[in-house]
């Protein structure tokens, strides 16, 4: 679509993961001005991780937008982008609740689930969204404690916030686990963070059949290179000068063109979804 930008792209590589959005050019599309919500998530209550920016904003704002209250896990510092992406959800008259903290640790996943119940008394949706990635040259540029972060912060937080969510789940609960492209085309730099992916696609497709006499379903949405601060932060400076580029679109997506795959999965119209993977990658095919 033409009012998407092509690389090449100016924009300053940053130095701390996982970025910051005012630092970004050209800016990320969240659907602020775009998104139109039809109601169709009037009601429920949703955890997303990673809910500061990129990907996690525009699920925000779309899901406030159909009528969800939300509650955003992010990293303390990124505290501005936050309360950023509230102030939208503020907007569309939906309530926002900032929970700080590091998903890969233990205690913080439990607070997440622990203050969002005490918030809203239920959670409809979980969004396992955040992630950390950086790009390495070889094998032995990637240490063990790099590798067992990628993992603990990825693969584990889905495994303990689904668990921890799931005794507060009504029937027609929803876990949707962002996964990537990278889970079926792994990217020789990127071999924990593409690791990681495989493992959730293959976690949600268990928790799928074993949730399903709950009522519970479980789903994936798959990205393709994607325009967020992860990028301008995790990667050389041709790469992100010429992100998304080598794609059938020639452009990276935006934030904004995944929202409509996180809410359908979310709402009701997709009570007999579950198990599945949707991909949102530019044309780039997905078995």
């Amino acid at each position: 679509m033409s009012r998407y930008p092509k690389p090449p792209f100016d924009t300053p590589l940053q130095k701390h993961i996982p970025g910051q959005t005012s630092e970004m050019t050209p800016k990320p599309d969240h659907g602020e001005q775009t998104y139109v919500g039809n109601g169709r998530l009037r009601g429920k209550t949703a955890i997303i991780t990673g809910g500061d920016s990129g990907i996690g904003r525009a699920v925000a704002i779309a899901f406030a937008r159909e009528g969800a209250d939300v509650a955003l896990s992010f990293l303390p510092e990124e505290l501005d982008d936050a309360r950023e992406t509230a102030a939208w959800v503020d907007k569309a008259g939906r309530k926002a609740l900032l929970l700080p903290g590091d998903i890969k640790e233990r205690f913080v996943c439990k607070e997440i689930v622990d203050k969002t119940v005490a918030e809203f008394g239920k959670v409809d949706v979980l969004v396992n969204n955040a992630a950390f990635q950086i790009e390495r040259e070889s094998l032995e540029d990637v240490s063990e404690d790099e590798w067992d972060l990628t993992f603990d912060t990825n693969s584990g937080a889905v495994f303990r916030l689904s668990r921890l969510v799931v005794p507060h789940m009504p029937e027609g609960g929803s876990l949707i686990h962002t996964v990537s492209v990278n889970a079926d085309r792994p990217k020789p730099k990127l071999l924990a963070y593409s690791a990681t992916k495989s493992a959730i696609l293959n976690f949600s497709g268990g928790l799928a059949e074993l949730l399903a006499e709950q009522g519970i379903r479980s789903n994936t949405v798959a990205p393709g290179p994607i325009w967020t601060p992860l990028i301008p932060a995790t990667m050389g400076g041709e790469h992100v000068r010429n992100f998304g580029a080598d794609g059938p679109m020639k452009r990276p997506g935006q934030p904004a063109e995944l929202a409509g795959a996180y809410v359908f999965l979310a709402s009701d119209e997709a009570s007999y979804v579950s198990g599945a993977n949707i991909a949102v990658t530019g044309g780039v095919p997905v078995i």
